[in-house]
């Protein structure tokens, strides 16, 4: 039965009200894939109209970053401007952000924006704790009655088809599902609203229109996908970042995340490709291979190449597909696939494989443009697919484990503990950061896979309330991975592989792996708590793990162009670039009237800017400044810089 087409959102809302009733379940799909204008047409409608009940299921709710100080408006207001200025909000993120949702209405996220929720009571209160492989099943236990999701579409009239293109993940789960229930049970109507932005997706992600009950589509709902710009990436992501490319086996599979370290990783593996010799420099001058002997450094070219299996595509497979790394493929049967390992498929045979496996996609703005204009084999490549197919190995597990030899599934966490242990996604008060997601479950199918290890990358220390702070801890009073699934953890220090390891020689490898200034506090706790002989001391090898070692040690690849502040296109301007690391410098600053004072100092208006200075205040708008606050602010700000 074809579905039925709408030009107007809220005729759209009228008609599927008229289809399920008033007491609506909404689920919509992770990130980008959100029908913006429908489901903000049926958020207003229920607020309007106190008799609708509206209960939102999703994760991945995007809001624009909040501006707070009057320099933070100066300089990020113009970028979320160009970046966002075209992406409608979506009203009930924005009411839950601010704690304002109406008592007929509830969100419930599996998984946040990083930090966006972080201080919303209400979203807190809402937060579902899930990993991401369950929450298909979660939503049809929910009693979902409305599905909402935005789609690509090729074709016209009759013969027009539709495409999942961002987001398979949790779709081709819940869509069948709720389909085999149609006439038997309660009614449901799956919305999909058209937007051209979305790369079209084929292969499961193609469906008929009779797939839907009701399709919103015309100009009015045309908007950029939500896309942020990618981050600096520091020579302490590249130094962990190198460790973990020297763990990557040719003729193997990786599961990639996104952000800084991810782009830093992608990176790394395309140094070892085409920059093999400088590669290898780097590997030696970190010590890559030093600390996990059960796992020498792989630093030669890739010959056979990799296959991605993982939740988020992001555009670094792209960028390993185009160097020759992201070349081996996977098929649909263990005959094929055996075949294909040992050499035998014809080159057009084995062009049929898929080189990637995905359940959904989200990055910049360059990425979402080379997805749509991808060549049909490539596109026939880069498969999307359930989540239950990517994270885990029930179902088709014969076929998976053919598939993913040499796994490494790498991740990021935020703080590790000595046993082990990691905290991904909450801090220690329950309050959520972001989400599980699938992390625990490539951890669990990395320990289940023949040769497959997951990979958690923490920075060694940060910086917290204007102190060097470290990420290895004693303890911490929350755990995303348990420490009996401890693995592989890489610091910008080291990879520590504590796989099966006692307590003690655990305690001993993370350690090793510690920024030098926390080493000895962290060993006389251990000590303290009779993991660890008393008569134990750090080598001395290991006791040069600072911040000035690693800027010693990469620093003149940095300069050299090896490993570049943005190793990819980025949407910033070259003075947006200039003036990150101050702004980083005053946001850290703070907290400490001494080293504000010490800004202003350096930075007073004795000190005439250079040209290229009143370049980047003209940018601010504190090129002239004409009030003492913004004489104030022009003066830290040229501190900050000229203390960089």
């Amino acid at each position: 039965m074809p579905p039925r087409i709408h030009s107007d959102a809220e005729a759209c809302v009228e008609a599927v009200l008229s289809q399920v009733g008033r007491n609506i379940v909404l689920a919509m799909p992770i990130a980008i894939g959100k029908p913006n204008h429908f489901v903000n047409a049926l958020y207003q409608r229920a607020v309007q109209d106190k008799s609708i009940s509206l209960k939102i299921f999703t994760a991945l709710s995007f809001v624009k970053p909040p501006l707070k100080s009057d320099l933070e408006r100066r300089f990020a207001g113009p970028l979320v401007e160009r970046l966002f200025g075209q992406f409608p909000d979506l009203e009930y993120a924005v009411a839950l952000q601010r704690g304002r949702l109406p008592s007929n209405i509830e969100v419930h996220d599996f998984f946040f924006q990083a930090g966006a929720f972080l201080n919303s009571p209400l979203a807190q209160q809402g937060y579902t704790s899930l990993n991401y492989t369950y929450a298909s099943k979660h939503v049809l236990t929910l009693g979902v009655n409305v599905f909402g999701q935005l789609i690509a579409k090729r074709g016209e009239g009759d013969g027009a088809t539709y495409s999942l293109a961002s987001n398979t993940d949790l779709s081709l789960e819940v869509f069948p599902a709720m389909l085999k229930r149609r006439g038997d049970g309660p009614p449901f109507a799956i919305v999909g609203q058209v937007n051209g932005a979305m790369p079209y997706m084929e292969g499961e992600a193609e469906l008929p229109g009779s797939a839907f009950d009701h399709i919103l589509e015309g100009p009015g709902f045309e908007f950029p996908l939500f896309a942020p710009p990618r981050e600096a990436v520091s020579l302490q992501v590249y130094a962990a970042a190198i460790h973990t490319a020297a763990l990557v086996k040719d003729g193997g599979t990786i599961q990639l995340g996104i952000g800084a370290f991810s782009d830093a990783l992608t990176h790394a593996l395309v140094l070892r490709q085409t920059r093999n010799e400088t590669f290898r420099q780097l590997t030696k001058a970190l010590g890559a291979g030093r600390l996990h002997p059960r796992l020498p450094a792989e630093t030669a070219p890739f010959e056979k190449g990799l296959y991605g299996a993982t939740e988020l595509f992001v555009e670094g497979y792209l960028e390993l597909h185009r160097y020759g790394i992201l070349k081996r493929r996977a098929f649909d049967d263990i005959e094929t696939q055996r075949r294909a390992d040992a050499g035998e498929l014809s080159p057009e045979d084995y062009a049929q494989g898929a080189l990637l496996h995905a359940g959904f996609l989200f990055g910049c703005s360059r990425f979402y443009e080379r997805l749509r204009h991808l060549s049909p084999e490539q596109r026939r490549a880069f498969r999307m697919t359930r989540i239950g197919y990517t994270n885990h190995l029930y179902g088709n597990e014969d076929l998976k484990r053919a598939q993913r030899p040499h796994a490494r599934f790498v991740n990021s966490a935020m703080i590790a503990t000595l046993l082990g242990a990691a905290a991904s996604d909450a801090l220690e008060d329950g309050r959520v950061v972001s989400g599980v997601g699938g992390q625990y479950n490539f951890v669990a199918q990395a320990h289940e896979l023949d040769g497959g290890r997951s990979i958690l990358e923490v920075h060694a220390w940060r910086m917290d309330k204007g102190r060097p702070s470290s990420n290895i801890r004693w303890s911490y009073g929350h755990t995303t991975i348990s420490r009996h699934l401890r693995d592989i953890f890489v610091t910008e220090y080291g990879a520590a592989d504590v796989r099966g390891l006692s307590d003690r020689d655990t305690i001993v490898a993370m350690l090793n792996i510690t920024d030098s200034r926390f080493q000895e506090e962290l060993l006389k706790t251990a000590k303290a708590a009779g993991k660890i002989e008393r008569t134990y001391e750090i080598p001395p090898a290991f006791r040069n793990n600072t911040p000035e070692w690693i800027e010693k040690t990469l620093g003149w690849a940095r300069k050299d162009g090896a490993l570049p502040e943005y190793p990819f296109e980025t949407d910033l301007t070259r003075e947006e670039i200039a003036l990150i690391p101050a702004m980083t410098a005053l946001k850290n600053a703070q907290t400490s009237t001494m080293e504000l004072g010490r800004l202003v100092a350096r930075g007073t208006p004795w000190s005439s800017p250079s040209a290229y200075e009143r370049t980047l205040l003209r940018r601010l708008g504190l090129e002239t400044p004409r009030s003492i606050k913004e004489r104030l602010t022009a003066a830290l700000v040229l501190g900050a810089l000229r203390s960089r």
